[in-house]
Order: structure tokens, then sequence, then C-alpha cells
């Protein structure tokens, strides 16, 4: 007789599943020791300048309260700006800048979560990580700390810079903690939908949609609140407690300092993070809870050639830009007819909005002229990233193959560069077109609005065009350093070109932007030289990135 002695089946603690965490947090730090700072000392920076703004915009507690009123009437300036708690100086940075924060830091994270978990699985990078001594949930648990580190060092840079602008330091951490909790949160839902699909790029879809929901949520329930005590504070409606947004602004800073709220954010962040290490044990490394559907059996005749190939690689991209541009083009539009009362009684704000409208007096004109350069800042953005999708191709590894067949370089190139050359023109056209629409609603003229706003946005075409080139070329000429130079040059142009004249940058200076040399329309008269040149710069640029291209070695890693 004999007996087999049965093995006992060997089993994962829970230490083992997240062992090598530490090792993957400094990876992930050192991956993004430029990105994260660029974020953070960005976001720091604006809201260091929207603060120093109010205080010199409104300087007596009489032109406070009349801003606080006017923008507590506004159900268009509760959706665009966000909840308003009072009027005193503190009240009214954290009414302007809570929400927009709360939304940057929610980006910031989702963007972060997604490239240290599914991004990494997509490339292959997380099979490599895990021939190490790497537990299966480690990876999700060291993205969830940087991002969680990320938010809190936000959060801390956000109350000093506050308070060493004289205002209240318990205010300043009520600030701080609500972005940084609406950035966790968010941090929360971007680990999950890592989870459910198998693109980097879906992930950040459905990340992005549920944000979109959110701030949909807080700006509904914001608009349906009630007006309460002297005019200047909102009580929120219902909808606004459905939204990890809405409960940042319902800390309310500089007013009740409401801390308990911190719970909602807290408690929907750590069940979604449970939920997230869940599911990564019940899937497999590299594809998601949903499988990926299965494409035609035939694919269009258009795909296998340059342009069509490169259609179906930007026209996400374009889509979910040109929604959102849509959506902010109407809601400008519809407030525009208000800005007389929006500004308060506070004499500046007109002067400013003169600055950033080109010199333009009335305050209408003056209110669009800024307007469609944010916007076209905006779409330059959109520029940017599609652009950067060639890089991304290169550095994947699947350009290689494609070059190999008779598809030359330049035609490929050529290819992505004459689709978001055509995405431009078309996202500022529907900029001016939903800008008119939503204004000559309320002024009862529809078609001269929409005809004369939709030309005016056109103006920006070249402008943006420069910006568009010059990733061409750094793409081209300076591959390693694209993404970085591409945004650091979106970067000047938002604070140097369009913020200048208030920052007291010099002209000398601030004529490196081609949104400078932009006509204040749509008061102002436009020549066709001014745009012929900067077309020419745009197409020398591109000239050069496209000859670079050509001409360079292929990064294959």
């Amino acid at each position: 007789m004999t007996t087999a002695a049965a093995a006992a089946p060997t089993s994962t603690t829970g230490a083992e599943r997240f062992a090598g965490t530490g090792r993957l947090v400094r990876l992930a730090l050192r991956r993004d020791r430029i990105r994260l700072p660029v974020w953070l000392l960005a976001l720091t920076a604006i809201l260091a300048f929207s603060a120093a703004s109010v205080a010199g915009l409104y300087p007596t507690v009489a032109e406070l309260r009349g801003f606080a009123a006017a923008s507590a009437a506004s159900p268009v300036a509760l959706a665009t700006n966000g909840l308003v708690s009072g009027y005193s100086t503190g009240a009214v940075v954290a009414s302007q800048t809570v929400m927009p924060l709360a939304l940057a830091a929610a980006l910031m994270t989702t963007l972060l979560v997604v490239r240290h978990t599914r991004q990494n699985e997509e490339t292959g990078a997380a099979e490599l990580i895990g021939a190490a001594v790497v537990g299966r949930r480690a990876l999700l648990a060291a993205a969830l700390l940087v991002a969680v580190g990320a938010n809190l060092t936000l959060g801390v840079l956000s109350a000093a810079v506050l308070t060493l602008q004289g205002l209240p330091a318990g205010g300043s951490a009520a600030l701080g903690a609500s972005v940084a909790a609406a950035g966790i949160a968010f941090a929360a839902v971007a680990a999950v939908t890592a989870q459910v699909t198998d693109s980097a790029r879906t992930a950040n879809g459905l990340a992005g949609a549920a944000l979109g929901v959110a701030f949909l949520l807080r700006a509904v329930g914001d608009m349906t609140g009630t007006v309460t005590g002297d005019g200047t504070r909102v009580e929120s409606g219902w909808p606004t407690w459905l939204s990890p947004i809405g409960w940042a602004e319902q800390m309310r800073p500089y007013d009740s300092d409401d801390w308990w709220v911190l719970a909602l954010p807290m408690v929907f962040s750590l069940v979604l993070c449970v939920v997230a290490v869940a599911l990564t044990g019940r899937r497999d490394l590299g594809s998601g809870l949903v499988p990926t559907r299965p494409g035609p059996p035939r694919a269009s005749r258009a795909l296998p050639t340059a342009l069509g190939s490169a259609w179906r690689m930007q026209r996400t991209i374009w889509f979910w830009w040109a929604f959102g541009i849509v959506v902010l083009s109407l809601v400008y539009g519809a407030i525009a007819d208000q800005i007389d009362d929006f500004l308060g009684d506070g004499e500046q704000g007109g002067d400013v909005l003169t600055d950033l409208g080109g010199g333009v007096t009335d305050l209408i004109d003056a209110y669009f002229a800024a307007i469609f350069a944010l916007m076209a800042i905006a779409v330059a953005g959109y520029a940017v990233q599609a652009l950067l999708r060639m890089r991304s191709e290169e550095t994947a590894g699947r350009l290689e193959p494609v070059l190999a067949t008779a598809l030359s370089r330049p035609r490929w190139m050529l290819a992505h560069v004459g689709l978001v050359a055509a995405g431009i023109a078309t996202l500022q056209a529907l900029t001016g077109a939903a800008m008119g629409l939503a204004h000559g609603v309320i002024v009862g003229d529809v078609p001269g609005q929409v005809a004369a706003l939709t030309g005016a946005a056109l103006v920006f075409v070249p402008a943006v065009l420069v910006v568009a080139a010059a990733v061409v070329l750094f793409i081209g000429g300076l591959p390693a350093w694209s993404a970085g130079l591409s945004w650091a040059l979106l970067a000047f142009c938002l604070v140097v070109g369009l913020f200048g004249p208030l920052l007291g940058v010099p002209d000398a200076v601030r004529d490196v932007s081609p949104f400078t040399h932009v006509p204040a329309v749509p008061a102002a008269s436009v020549t066709a030289g001014l745009l012929v040149a900067l077309s020419l710069i745009a197409l020398a640029l591109c000239a050069g990135g496209v000859m670079l291209f050509r001409r360079r070695d292929l990064t294959t890693s």
C-alpha cells in the first residue's frame, strides 16, 4: 500500500500582493520628475495670480459685495465659476478658483493613474516589471500613492500661497484640502476605469466622462440653488451633493469652513480604491474586464492610405475637443450680454477686460476679444495633443513597420499635419458659431451674430497654425524634448501672450506669442497682410519639421 502526500496549494498573502510598491513609487516619481512639478507649479501660480487679481480688482468691501451679489444672481456665472459663499476677499477668491482647480487636479491625477497602470500594461512595461519581485497589485498601489501625494502637495502649496498673500490660514487650508480631496476622488475613479478597458485612451475617456458628469451635476445644482441672506450666498440644489467637484465647493473656504464635508470624498475614494484592487485579481495582465469588440471583417478602402489611417487615430481626439469647445462657447456666448452686471461695481474690472481684449473700450467687444483669444489657445491645446500622437506612434514602435511599406515619411507626417490643420479651422468655426448662436438668441439676431463671430474666430487660425507648426518642428528636430517643449510653448502663449498686460510683461517678450499679433476681433479691423505673414511662418516651420523628420533616425523604444 502506498500513500501519496497531497501537496498543499500555495497561497499569496496580502503583503506579497503589494510587494515592491515602494520601488514602483520611486520609478513613477522618476518618470514624472518633470511632468508633475510643472502641473503643481502651474496650478499654484494660477491660484496665486487669481487671488492677487481679486484683491486688485475689488479693493473695497462694497465692490466685493457687488461682485458676489452679481455672481450669485447669475445662473451662468454659477455654472462657469462656482458657488458663492459670501463677499470677503477670501470667499470671492474661493468662488472663482475652487471649481477650476478641482477640475484641473482631477485631470492631473486621472492622467497620472492611467499612465502608471493601464498604459504600462498596454506598452508591455508592466510585464517586464512583473518579472521582478513585484506583487500583482503593486503597480496600482504605487500609482494611487503617487496620485495621493501629488494632490496633498498641491493642497499644501495652495494653502501656503494664499496664506502668504494675507488671507486667513484656516480658510486657505480648507481651500487646499477641498482641491486635494477632489483630485484624490478622481484618482480612485481612474483606478477603476483602468481595470475596465485594455486601452489607456479608453480608460482616460471613461474617467473624463465621469469628470464631465460631475461638472454637469455641480453646475445644475448650483444654478438651481437659492440665494440666501443678503444676496451673496447660494445654497446649492441636491445635484451638487452627488458630485465630487460639488463636495469641494461645499467646504465653503473662508466662510463656514465645513471640514466635515471631507468625509464624503474620502469614503468615495476608499470604496473605489477597494473596488479597483479587487478587480485587478479578476482579469489577466494586459486585458480589461470588458473585452475589446472585434472590428469589421473588412477594412474600409481609405484605411490603408496615409490619410485614412491618420484620420482613424485622430478622430477621437478631435471629437472630444469639439464637444468641450462647443459647450464652453455656448456658455461664454450666453453670458456676454450680462458682462456689465457680472463685473459688479468694480471700476478696475472693465479696465482689466479692456487690457485682455486688446484695448477695445466697448465691454462686450472687449469680452469677445478676450474670450476668442482664450478659446484659440484651447484649440492650440488640441493641436499639441493631436500632433504629439505622431511621437507616441514612433516611440511605441508602431511607426517603423508602417514606414517599411511604400509609404514615405513626409507623406505619413503630412497626412497627420493636414488633418490637424483642418481640425483647427473646424474647431475655430465651431467656436464662433456656437458663441454667435447663444449670443444671438439673447439679443435677437442669430444669423448676424453667427456670421460675425464665426468670421472673428477664424481670424485666429493662422496663429494656432504657428503653434502647431512649432510642434511639428520639435518632433522633427528635437524628438526627445518635443512633448515638453510643445506644452511649454502653449503655457507661454497662455500666461505671457494672453495675461501679459496684467503681469506687466514687456511687449518684446509678448510678441513671441503669435496670438499677440492677431487683431482684437470682432471690434478691430483685420488686415490680410498680418494673417498671411503668420501663415507663411507656420508653413516654414512645418516644412522644417518635415525635412528634419525625414533625415533623422526613428526612436524605436
